[in-house]
């Protein structure tokens, strides 16, 4: 097995270098040895890919569908989207010069970012927020300022975006934007939304707008994007990993203006050439005739959020209550202290339950643990049980 050259070591990119590795993953990682734990950590579908989208893949590998696919995607999977978006959120893209194909949202968002952002430009980041957005941010460039929404009831208002523009972040290129957000599962109302627009046009920002949870909102919450307010300025990035269980496929798209979609496609083709076609024939499936499967699904994890939540509030955690997504992002009772790191590493040891620590998130995410709520009933209520046990046997 080779050894790097000794006169080679450490000669690598210095902004790799400094960068930290995934803290959820290493986390996760670590406590997933413990023998019969519930891993409530990575937040990934246990349902599986419905059929029709599984065979529409089959049918593109036996058709020898197997060539470069153009660079931006196949029409008829950037058409899908076009009509997606359409039939969604009455936004209108042309699938010719306005949509892009990614492997999944990470890499939209990668691609993205190294699309607008210049060394030193300032982006806006609401947090708590999935971590890997500083990571993105930090190797496209840009300098992540965070914006903690613990006060808000973890919602970007206008006001607090406005406050951050005239201080730290002075000068800012663009914010970033997650709706429903992971980890809180938090949505934004219209109003909110119409608020934040007329700040970010007031400051000249950009928009980046990461929608993958849209589809998987309850209670009748509806799911509205800054792409209906001011799509002149605003990228959204979405896919088909979580509401369509596919996050192995890889499969998402940007959406924008133009412009800024022709650099994105550019650096998209420099990356990975093009989005592997059968994957493309099966998101296409998913977009055109899957609206049935996501609203199964956004059923059935309506069912789970009401056990986990239940049965947390009844052991004396807080939360803001989750409107989407399939996280619950709660408040470890006061008695245990604000450690979260501490309290998870003791849960996943003493009550066999996996969470992540809330000030792995960022700003305003100490004290507080992430749950998903991506598992069957039977393992969530078993969870439920031990999380309770571990309480009583605690306090």
């Amino acid at each position: 097995m080779p050894k790097l050259s000794p006169n080679l070591s450490g000669k690598i990119n210095s902004k790799i270098k400094n960068l930290p590795s995934s803290q959820i993953r290493s986390f996760s990682k670590g406590i997933a040895q413990i023998p019969e734990i519930i891993m409530l950590t990575v937040g990934e579908p246990d349902l599986n890919t419905p059929e029709h989208i599984k065979q529409a893949a089959i049918t593109a590998i036996e058709d020898n569908d197997s060539h470069y696919a153009p660079e931006a995607g196949k029409m008829a999977y950037l058409t899908a989207v076009s009509t997606y978006l359409q039939e969604s959120l009455g936004v209108s893209y042309d699938p010719k010069s306005e949509i892009c194909a990614t492997v999944g949202v990470s890499g939209g968002l990668n691609v993205t970012f190294m699309a607008l952002f210049n060394q030193g430009d300032k982006v806006i980041v609401p947090t708590p927020v999935w971590e890997v957005y500083f990571g993105i941010i930090k190797m496209a460039g840009g300098v992540p300022i965070q914006v903690d929404t613990s006060a808000d009831n973890f919602i970007l208002t206008a006001e607090k975006l406005t406050q951050t523009l005239e201080n730290e972040g002075n000068g800012a290129k663009a914010v970033v934007l997650t709706d429903p957000s992971n980890p809180t599962g938090r949505v934004y109302a219209q109003s909110e939304l119409k608020a934040l627009a007329q700040v970010i046009t007031a400051y000249g920002l950009y928009a980046v707008s990461d929608e993958i949870y849209a589809e998987l909102t309850y209670d009748h919450k509806k799911h509205y994007s800054l792409t209906q307010i001011i799509p002149d300025r605003t990228i959204l990035v979405s896919g088909l990993s979580k509401s369509f269980a596919m996050t192995g496929w890889r499969i998402g798209y940007i959406a924008g203006p133009a412009e800024i979609m022709a650099a994105i496609i550019k650096i998209n083709s420099f990356l990975i050439t093009s989005v592997t076609d059968n994957v493309q024939a099966a998101a296409t499936e998913g977009l055109r005739a899957g609206e049935k499967d996501y609203a199964a699904a956004r059923a059935t994890y309506g069912k789970r959020l009401h056990i986990v939540q239940t049965g947390l509030e009844q052991n004396g955690f807080e939360m803001a209550v989750p409107e989407g997504a399939f996280y619950i992002f709660a408040k470890i009772p006061s008695a245990f202290g604000s450690d979260d790191v501490a309290f998870a590493n003791d849960l996943a040891t003493k009550a066999k339950v996996g969470v992540v620590p809330g000030s792995y998130f960022g700003a305003g995410g100490q004290g507080y643990v992430r749950l998903s709520y991506a598992s069957s009933e039977e393992k969530l209520q078993t969870a439920v049980d031990r999380i309770t046990n571990y309480v009583k046997q605690s306090l």
